[in-house]
């Protein structure tokens, strides 16, 4: 091959990967925008929201509403610890995904009443308790770790660090549990644990990698499936409504100094092959309420096909 050709080669080599750069980061910025309007429009009807979206392989925050809330307003996450606590546990080793947990519908941990609110159902295994939220099989899960496993198991996703999407930011507060009970009521996220809005998507963003890693796992099976059942036709089925496949979860918690409740949504989009997290808390409201908050963002969003 003669010099001339060689260098045109090159050259056009150069030309493709500078169009294919440029044709990336303008995809890139025309898909941060339409997230920012989704965002926008979304809390309309819900001016209170706090929304992320984090972009799952870069970490980047695509589009978000009260940033500077979501990062320095930590509360009780509720039952959006469950994926986190699940997966670290199968993927010990320490628990079977078949194990099956029959509900008692009404439990009482330390002063908190816990009831079960999904429908009847026979003993659940750990893919259905994490579609419908089951306490009582998380209860029951959480009694097998220590103190340290489960800090260990939010430590591993990220939970109790700072993130660094914002210059300033409130760091988890973390109690570090004592008896049996304590852990129980940490794993269920209604006491001694509160997190911001911008360290549980980052935890989420972080499981989402950990699932994709190892995907043929048993553990990523089970959550996976899970998560994907809670926001179809689970306790964070509103999300459907959005008409864009996620794989997610809601938590309502009350504050521990009073008794009105706050609602969070987290999940990964598209359920298939997740490239981002939406991530939602409602100051007042449940977790079926800031499902249907995300529901509007992803009817809005650069996911919806027409």
């Amino acid at each position: 091959m003669s010099s001339f050709w060689r260098r045109t080669g090159a050259l056009l080599v150069v030309l493709a990967t500078a169009a294919w750069a440029c044709w990336a980061q303008t995809g890139s910025a025309h898909a941060g925008a339409q997230w920012r309007r989704a965002v926008e429009q979304a809390t309309r009807e819900a001016p209170d929201a706090r929304v992320l979206v984090l972009e799952i392989g870069s970490g980047d925050l695509l589009a978000s509403a009260r940033l500077g809330e979501a990062s320095r307003a930590p509360a009780t996450p509720g039952s959006t610890l469950k994926p986190l606590i699940l997966y670290f546990a199968l993927a010990s080793g320490d628990w079977n995904p078949e194990r099956r947990v029959a509900c008692s519908r009404e439990m009482h941990i330390g002063r908190h009443q816990l009831n079960c609110s999904h429908p009847v159902a026979e003993p659940m295994n750990a893919q259905q308790a994490l579609t419908w939220s089951c306490n009582s099989y998380f209860a029951a899960l959480a009694g097998t770790l220590s103190a340290a496993e489960l800090r260990q198991a939010l430590s591993a996703r990220g939970l109790l660090a700072a993130t660094g999407l914002t210059a300033q930011e409130e760091v988890a507060a973390f109690r570090e549990p004592r008896t049996r009970e304590q852990i129980q009521l940490v794993a269920l996220g209604v006491e001694g644990i509160r997190v911001t809005l911008l360290e549980l998507a980052e935890a989420y963003r972080s499981l989402a990698i950990e699932l994709a890693a190892h995907p043929g796992t048993a553990a990523a099976k089970t959550v996976t499936g899970g998560l994907a059942d809670s926001a179809s036709f689970g306790m964070a089925g509103a999300v459907s409504l959005g008409g864009v496949a996620i794989a997610g979860k809601t938590g309502t918690a009350s504050a521990e100094s009073s008794g009105v409740t706050h609602g969070w949504f987290v999940g990964l989009a598209p359920a298939e092959s997740p490239r981002v997290v939406v991530a939602v808390y409602l100051p007042s409201g449940r977790g079926s309420d800031a499902a249907q908050v995300a529901a509007s963002l992803l009817a809005r969003s650069p996911l919806r096909k027409p």
